[in-house]
C-alpha cells in the first residue's frame, strides 16, 4: 500500500510558479490527472499554451519537487497542450478556423511594432502553435517584406484568398496585392473595407493565433478593427521614450472602452549594447513600459534590445526567431510569445461551437 497521498502531491506541484501563468499549474486547471502505483508517481499536464521550448524545464521542476516526497521513487510527467478559443467582445463572432486573434497595436509610429509581430508570430510557430499574420497596415505594409514573401496570393473559387505562408506562419496582406512602391490613396472608409475583407475573404488554415499588425495610432482605422474584429487579447508595444508612453496609454485605453483584455506592454529598444566595445545604455530611457503596465495594472511581458541585427535580419526577409533561433534576442521573443499566450489561456474560453444548433421546424 502506498504511504504518498494524492495531497502530497499536489502540494508539492503548487512549489512551483509557471513564469508564463504567473500561478502554479494546480490554480492554474492544468493538472488533468495524478495517479500514484506504490512508490511510482505519474501526472498528466495539460497546459493552454505551446510550449514545446519550455516542456523539459517544465518537466525538470515537477519531476524534482514530486521525487523530493518521502516514498517516492519514480515520477512520471507526461506534458500536452490544448489551446482554446477565448472569449471576445460581446456580440462579436469567432472567425472560422481561428481560435484565438490578437492585436498588436502602438500608439506611435516607428516603435518596432511590426518586426515585433512578426517575431512573436514566429516564437509561437516554433513552440508548436498554428499561428498567421493579416498585415493591417494599408498604408505601409512591412509584412510581406519581414517574411520574405514575394509572391501573390491564389483565389481557387474567385471570391476568397489562400493565404501565403513563410517559415510556417501564414500570413495575408495588402502588400502581397500591390507592387511595394505603389502607394494606397485611399480614405477612411475604403481601408476598413479593405481590411475587412483581407480579413473574412482569406482561407486561414486552422490557426491557434492569428496576430493582427495594427497601423499606429487610435483613429478610425484602430477603432473600427477593435468593434467588429473578434479579438481575444491585445498587445501593447511601446520603447521607454516619454513621447512613446505617452501614445500608447492612448492605445490601451481603447481597447479597455471596447472591452478587449489587454496582455501586457512590451517594451521595445530598452537598451543599447554597442556591438564594437559591448557598452549597454539606455538611449530612449528606461523602465518606462515597465511602469505603464504597473500604472494601468496590466502584465509587462519583457523588454527587447535596440540590436542592429533585428532590423537588419527583419528587412532581409529573415527575422531573428528563424535567422538566429539559439540567441539571447530569440529567446526573448519566446519568452514573451509564451507569456502572451500563457496570459491569454487563463481568460475566459469560448465554448459557443460546443454548442449544438437547435431547429425548430413545423410538422
Amino acid at each position: 500500500m502506498s504511504t504518498v497521498s494524492q495531497l502530497q502531491v499536489e502540494t508539492a506541484l503548487k512549489d512551483y510558479i509557471v513564469p508564463y501563468l504567473d500561478k502554479d499549474l494546480v490554480s492554474a486547471g492544468a493538472v488533468k490527472a495524478i495517479e500514484i502505483d506504490g512508490d511510482r508517481v505519474r501526472i498528466d499536464v495539460e497546459l493552454g499554451f505551446p510550449a514545446r521550448g519550455y516542456e523539459q524545464e517544465l518537466r525538470e521542476a515537477l519531476v524534482s519537487r514530486v521525487g523530493a516526497i518521502a516514498g517516492v521513487a519514480e515520477v512520471t510527467v507526461d506534458i500536452g497542450s490544448r489551446i482554446l478559443t477565448h472569449s471576445v467582445q460581446q456580440g462579436i463572432k469567432p472567425l472560422a478556423n481561428v481560435k484565438n486573434m490578437i492585436a498588436v497595436a502602438s500608439g506611435k509610429g516607428g516603435v518596432g511594432k511590426s518586426t515585433t509581430t512578426v517575431n512573436l508570430a514566429l516564437a509561437l510557430a516554433a513552440d508548436g502553435a498554428r499561428v498567421g499574420i493579416l498585415d493591417a497596415d494599408i498604408y505601409g505594409p512591412s509584412q510581406p517584406r519581414m517574411l520574405g514573401i514575394t509572391a501573390r496570393p491564389e483565389s481557387k473559387d474567385g471570391k476568397s484568398m489562400e493565404p501565403l505562408e513563410a517559415y510556417g506562419v501564414q500570413a495575408m496582406s495588402i502588400g502581397f496585392l500591390i507592387d511595394e512602391e505603389t502607394p494606397m490613396i485611399w480614405r477612411g472608409p475604403m481601408v476598413t473595407q479593405a481590411l475587412e475583407q483581407l480579413l473574412n475573404d482569406t482561407n486561414w488554415r486552422d490557426l491557434d493565433y492569428l496576430f493582427i499588425d495594427l497601423p499606429p495610432g487610435t483613429g478610425d482605422i484602430q477603432l473600427t478593427l477593435s468593434q467588429k474584429v473578434p479579438l481575444s487579447g491585445a498587445v501593447i508595444v511601446t520603447t521607454p521614450q516619454d513621447i512613446a508612453l505617452l501614445d500608447a496609454r492612448k492605445g490601451l485605453k481603447m481597447f479597455e472602452k471596447v472591452n478587449v483584455p489587454v496582455l501586457g506592454v512590451v517594451e521595445n529598444m530598452s537598451i543599447h549594447v554597442c556591438s564594437q566595445c559591448g557598452h549597454a545604455e539606455p538611449i530612449f530611457g528606461e523602465g518606462g513600459g515597465a511602469s505603464m503596465a504597473e500604472q494601468y495594472a496590466v502584465d509587462f511581458l519583457g523588454g527587447l534590445p535596440l540590436d542592429i541585427r533585428i532590423r537588419e535580419q527583419a528587412d532581409g526577409g529573415r527575422p531573428t526567431v528563424v535567422a538566429e533561433p539559439d540567441s539571447k534576442i530569440a529567446q526573448i521573443y519566446r519568452e514573451i510569445g509564451r507569456r502572451i499566450a500563457g496570459k491569454l489561456s487563463l481568460k475566459a474560453k469560448d465554448y459557443s461551437s460546443k454548442f449544438p444548433n437547435i431547429v425548430i421546424q413545423n410538422t
